[in-house]
């Protein structure tokens, strides 16, 4: 069926709202949009769907998550009656549709007669997580686009492990959606007699309080921040989203009596009036929270993104500036705090582990040898480093004490199998707490660990490459890449190349090959005969490729020059 074909179908179809008939009866000759809207599915992957809002069979709607669920919904059934009777786990966000989306893949799987714990309102991603794995559901499904500006929507699935779902499951959702029809396949059901059958259950304050018992379990020290109750100060941001409650409320149970929180960012809205980007990795959106630590004399700030699965800080330094601690450094940060703190406090296991993602500090393998922890890497995504805690710990390899990625993302504990930006905030603000009581702030405490475990310096580079064609120049890239493999980069001989797709180890001088255990993703590395790596890897979720730049030096000046080098190459890749 042609783009021109499918919007007719739409357009005709009795399955649609005469509001959205209106909207696609507003396009009608504009072939460009209608060919953006029609031309194909949205790509189903182990991150579900993402897009941004509207009618069409390439936007995120009701329809479309219909759709999803219901080819979920066969996956599960196919998994046989036991493993569909211990239900589906259902959460979302703040975003605009959010809950009726929510409501709409609910109703799916009611329709399919597989039971549902449907939380009664917005909560954290890592909530959704834990439910899965506490009430012993076969799968999960989480309305969110994280982080993404409003335009855009998604829908994340997980597994019974409580991470999202493996490659295998998130293929097969994939093919039935193109077998299935988007609107003659959907088996749904009323909400309200699907409530009422207790074929949908609703989750609220009893699960927030068993998610709350295990958060609070992460903590070391709480001693230390008894100690420095009465004059440590922090400021919290939510970003308008779903940590608005639970954040605030963990750090009281911490034990932090000044918890000044952005009152314009503590209201829920999709539409995040008060920033371009709801993103805690973007500075500019802290500029509320940087005017109240100013005003209140407080050293730390946090902030979660709308989904509360990732967390950003920044910190006063001695020139009275707030400066960004970037996702490489905080997770340094709370690597090397959590060992001494455990050490400290009798809590450190036996063979303690730290794990990282390919695309994440290379300090952070220097802190865990350093101090005499195994550290392994994962490709990017938190259901890699699940399953490599979990292999390690099933195996009695190891036990894994932190997980972590370079995009603001900590996984602390055995009840999550995802980023958690809850139990991240409580065990930051004890480390916070901690350094203060040495007198020193976080960025004290950076500078310091760069004194004892030498220099880095990462950037990681978005090479946005949007439209119909977008996807064709990313292909071509990594095809070039591959067919004619660079032998030197910004001047700097190449000594390695590492092809994550098949496993290939090259050596650029002799041709030698050899295999790594990591293989089946579309990453490439060069490792530069100067120290740094360079890892080039298209985004799973958005129109770009990212070039992840990993250096390290005798001092910062150094680092900082590699860097600036390795970016201006990269962004000759746009070319």
């Amino acid at each position: 069926m042609s783009y021109l074909d499918a919007y007719h179908a739409w357009l005709n179809s009795p399955a649609l709202s005469a509001a959205e008939k209106a909207e696609l009866a507003s396009i009608q000759g504009d072939d460009k949009e209608i060919e953006s809207r029609f031309f194909d599915q949205l790509s189903f992957g182990t991150a579900g769907l993402r897009g941004t809002m509207g009618v069409g069979l390439y936007r995120m709607n009701v329809h479309v998550i219909r759709h999803a669920t219901q080819a979920f919904a066969q996956v599960i059934l196919e998994e046989g009656p036991q493993a569909a009777a211990r239900g589906v786990a259902v959460c979302f966000d703040c975003r605009n549709n959010s809950d009726v989306f929510a409501r709409e893949a609910a109703c799916v799987m009611a329709g399919n007669g597989i039971p549902v714990r449907l939380f009664e309102s917005l909560r954290p991603t890592p909530e959704l997580s834990f439910a899965v794995r506490e009430y012993g559901c076969i799968a999960g499904i989480n309305v969110t686009a994280s982080h993404n500006p409003k335009e855009y929507n998604g829908y994340k699935v997980y597994w019974q492990d409580g991470a999202q779902l493996p490659p295998k499951h998130a293929d097969e959702v994939a093919r039935k959606m193109k077998e299935l029809d988007v609107f003659d396949c959907v088996k749904t059901m009323d909400y309200d007699q699907a409530v009422a059958q207790g074929r949908i259950t609703l989750m609220g304050a009893e699960t927030d309080e068993k998610f709350l018992a295990n958060v609070m379990k992460q903590v070391n020290d709480k001693a230390v921040v008894e100690q420095m109750a009465d004059t440590f100060t922090m400021v919290y941001t939510p970003f308008h989203g779903t940590g608005y409650k639970l954040i605030p409320e963990a750090l009281k149970r911490l034990g932090m009596k000044h918890v000044i929180c952005v009152p314009q960012q503590m209201v829920i809205d999709g539409d995040f009036p008060t920033v371009v980007s709801p993103n805690p990795e973007n500075p500019e959106g802290f500029y509320l929270a940087v005017e109240l630590a100013k005003e209140h004399g407080a050293d730390f700030i946090l902030g979660s993104d709308p989904d509360a699965d990732r967390v950003g800080i920044m910190v006063r330094t001695k020139e009275d500036d707030f400066v960004v601690i970037s996702g490489n450094q905080t997770g340094v940060l709370l690597l090397d705090y959590l060992i001494g703190a455990k050490r400290r406090t009798g809590k450190m296991p036996d063979k303690p582990v730290a794990l990282k993602t390919i695309v994440t500090t290379e300090m952070a393998r220097k802190v865990a040898e350093v101090n005499g922890l195994q550290c392994y890497d994962t490709f990017t995504g938190f259901k890699f480093l699940a399953e490599k805690k979990d292999e390690l710990e099933s195996s009695g390899a190891g036990k894994v004490i932190f997980s972590y990625e370079e995009s603001y993302g900590y996984m602390l504990g055995d009840y999550v199998r995802d980023k958690d930006a809850v139990s991240a905030s409580v065990e930051l603000t004890e480390m916070a707490a901690w350094y203060a009581s040495q007198g020193m702030t976080l960025y004290d405490a950076l500078q310091a660990l760069f004194k004892k475990y030498g220099y880095y310096g990462e950037r990681t580079m978005n090479l946005v490459m949007p439209g119909l064609d977008g996807l064709k120049k990313m292909a071509d890239l990594m095809a070039g890449l591959r067919e004619q493999p660079p032998a030197e980069i910004a001047g700097v001989a190449v000594k390695q190349q590492k092809d994550y797709k098949d496993g290939s180890v090259v050596e650029t001088a002799t041709g030698a090959r050899s295999q790594m255990e990591l293989t089946g993703s579309n990453v490439l590395r060069y490792e530069m005969a100067d120290g740094t790596s360079l890892i080039v890897r298209p985004s799973g979720t958005e129109p770009k490729v990212k070039v992840y730049i990993l250096a390290n030096g005798a001092d910062r000046e150094e680092c900082d020059g590699k860097v600036a080098k390795y970016a201006a190459w990269a962004e000759s890749l746009k070319d």
